[in-house]
Parts: C-alpha cells; structure tokens; sequence
C-alpha cells in the first residue's frame, strides 16, 4: 500500500534529484523509496516482489566464490584508481 509523504528539501536538490531520476527512467518517488529501501535493509529485508524491474533483471547474473571479499577488492581498486 502507497502513502503519501511530504519532505521539505532544498530547491536545488530537488532539481538535481529530477534530473537524475529522469535519466534513470525512474519516478522521484521510486527514487526516494528505493533510497529508503537500501538505507533500512538491515532492518528489513527486502522481497523479491518489492525489486525493481532492472534489478529483477541484474538479480544472480554474477557468481562468485563464497570467500570472496567484495569490501576489500572494492578497496584495492579505489586505491588503485584514486592513490587513497
């Protein structure tokens, strides 16, 4: 079920964030849930029926070895990338 939420948010973000979502393909609103969604994911898990179309698509299209440290080869290619 959808509710309506109101937020107070600077004109200029609110601009920045249309044209992000646009280029998306996505609504603001999508946008904003999704955020949600990623930022409460600890807190509750996602169902399958809540994934967005693309991410249905994306869903177990890579298979990695069960050790595999993603946190740390993200790390190593940002240092590699940035020297940080």
């Amino acid at each position: 079920m959808n509710t309506k939420l109101t937020l107070t948010i600077e004109k200029e973000v609110i601009k920045i964030a249309k044209e992000y979502s646009k280029e998306r393909g996505q609504s603001l609103s999508e946008l904003v849930e999704n955020y949600f969604k990623l930022i409460t994911n600890e807190r509750r898990p996602i169902k399958p029926s809540e994934l967005s179309p693309r991410v249905k698509r994306l869903r177990g299209i890579i298979k990695a070895d069960k050790g595999l440290d993603y946190k740390q080869i993200l790390t190593e290619e940002r240092l590699k990338k940035y020297g940080k």
